[in-house]
């Protein structure tokens, strides 16, 4: 029987947000970082110009301002939405890229 412990969202988050702007460098390459934003093209559509991506490097709030809907309050759900994945499969994919603990307790 395998043990599970739970994912640690919060921890991975407020690391994430430490590392941020090379996070976004690896996941979305050739952005910019204008004023307390980082501004880029969203590869999940085709995307030609960098403006209405962009993800608010203090908070981890990101929005795609062309697509309805595609929005999200955390770097989490970001790794989730240009993965196409669950919010815990994305918080394993940023604890691996941040080389941190996935779960506590």
């Amino acid at each position: 029987m395998m043990s599970r412990h739970r994912i640690n969202f919060m921890g991975i988050n407020k690391a994430a947000l430490a590392a941020l702007p090379s996070i976004l460098h690896k996941l979305l390459p050739g952005g910019l970082i204008i004023g307390n934003e980082y501004a880029a093209r969203n590869p999940r559509r085709a995307d030609h110009n960098i403006g209405s991506f962009k993800v608010n490097l203090r908070s981890g709030k990101w929005a795609d301002f062309a697509v309805s809907g595609a929005a999200g309050g955390d770097v989490i759900s970001l790794v989730a939405y240009l993965n196409d994945c669950s919010q815990s499969a994305a918080a394993r994919q940023l604890a691996r890229l941040l080389n941190i603990e996935v779960s506590h307790g």
